[in-house]
């Protein structure tokens, strides 16, 4: 089986063990018979989307794309990977629950969101979240909190949630 990912996804796809792939940021582009890339994102080839914007979502797909290995991780092997992040292991299967009152602009910050157990609210909030991408669209507040969006962050999808729970962790 010829495997494309894309380079947002490819952390994932070498810890779940698929060694043989090709990186390519439009999949469509080459000749494979799997796309596994963000859930978002629409391709011709049959895909496998995945989702990574928080612990539990990078733990549900390093297993999900290492089930088309013959070497299947178990849960205890997936856990190894999140040795390194102290913010990723607090987070996973977590159920935090803060009373702070936030607007939301993005489907991938909803997540997050909803992870740290802040309230989304559209009246009424403590802060506005926004992707670093409608920094220019976003109205004035006194209380905005941008966070780093897939284009200006590390590629690492462990990473990508140290900094951006960083950030959260401080309205706290």
């Amino acid at each position: 089986m010829k495997i494309i990912t894309t380079p947002m996804c490819e952390e994932i796809v070498k810890l779940a063990g698929v060694s043989d792939y090709i990186v390519n940021k439009f999949p469509d582009e080459e000749d494979g018979d799997l796309a596994i890339l963000l859930s978002e994102s629409k391709v011709e080839m049959d895909s496998l989307p995945i989702k990574l914007n928080t612990p539990s979502q990078i733990f549900e797909s390093i297993k999900k794309v290492s089930q088309i290995t013959s070497n299947e991780l178990s849960d205890v092997d997936v856990l190894a990977f999140f040795e390194d992040y102290e913010l990723c292991k607090k987070y996973l299967n977590s159920d935090f629950e803060y009373d702070v009152d936030v607007k939301v602009y993005s489907e991938f910050l909803k997540d997050i969101v909803n992870d740290f157990g802040f309230n989304i609210v559209d009246e009424d909030f403590d802060y506005v979240i926004y992707p670093d991408y409608l920094k220019e669209k976003v109205a004035e507040h006194d209380n905005l909190v941008e966070i780093p969006s897939h284009g200006s962050i590390s590629k690492n999808p462990f990473e990508r949630v140290e900094v951006r729970y960083a950030i959260l962790e401080n309205l706290i």
